[in-house]
């Protein structure tokens, strides 16, 4: 069997963000189908802004990011079919359960069998015993294991997330890894802001370390162990 046409996801190319002023040095990088980078730092230099940015919800300061070619815009549906994102904000409908946040994302992005695309994902994020209980009733953790089911519910060719791994315990890290991984096999990208050092270690394949002065390359290794001193 023939592997797979790679095909270019992200594209920065001299990209500044921020909020009218950078916060951190001139960002340029590809991203591909197959490929998952991961983007560490210390806090406050950029990591959560650069992918916002990415993902259409802020303006470049200055540069250029394309995401599929075209401009990213997340008010666009065409967009929202071929990126998911989760960037750890806590939105949920207070009303609707578990299980019906998760049927309610296979619904409107046209995923077929969404009752049982919802239940493996109960299952695999740990909520299947919580799956009839209220946002509000929900532990932080357990929120947070919603958001990302409900990223991993959706179509995708890009997948966006800042610091999945907060507020998860070691087992639910181990499994996001592999989550990652697996995302990269079936020919997917994903761009992932990181504190994590196995996080990174275990599923990036390239990564870039963001400060306030440069933006330079680093192995996962490296990374990890970078991490580790932050």
């Amino acid at each position: 069997m023939s592997k797979p046409t790679s095909r270019l996801l992200v594209r920065a190319t001299g990209l500044e963000v921020g909020y009218g002023v950078p916060v951190c040095a001139p960002i340029s990088f590809a991203l591909a189908t197959g490929e998952v980078l991961a983007v560490v730092g210390v806090n406050g230099t950029g990591k959560s802004t650069l992918l916002r940015t990415v993902v259409g919800q802020l303006e470049p300061v200055r540069g250029r990011v394309e995401v599929l070619g075209t401009t990213p815009d997340d008010r666009d549906a065409a967009f929202r079919t071929d990126v998911a994102v989760d960037l750890g904000d806590d939105a949920f409908f207070p009303a609707l359960t578990v299980r019906e946040h998760l049927l309610m994302t296979c619904y409107g992005h046209g995923v077929a069998d969404a009752a049982d695309v919802a239940a493996r994902l109960l299952e695999e994020f740990g909520l299947t015993a919580r799956s009839e209980a209220l946002p509000a009733a929900l532990s932080s953790g357990q929120r947070r294991r919603l958001l990302l089911a409900a990223a991993f519910a959706r179509p995708r060719e890009l997948l966006v997330l800042d610091e999945p791994e907060q507020r998860l315990d070691a087992g639910m890290r181990a499994r996001l890894t592999r989550r990652l991984v697996d995302e990269r096999r079936h020919g997917r990208g994903v761009l992932i802001a990181s504190h994590d050092p196995a996080v990174v270690a275990g599923a990036a394949t390239a990564v870039l370390l963001i400060d306030e002065d440069e933006v330079r390359p680093l192995t996962p290794a490296a990374a990890a162990a970078a991490i580790e001193s932050m």
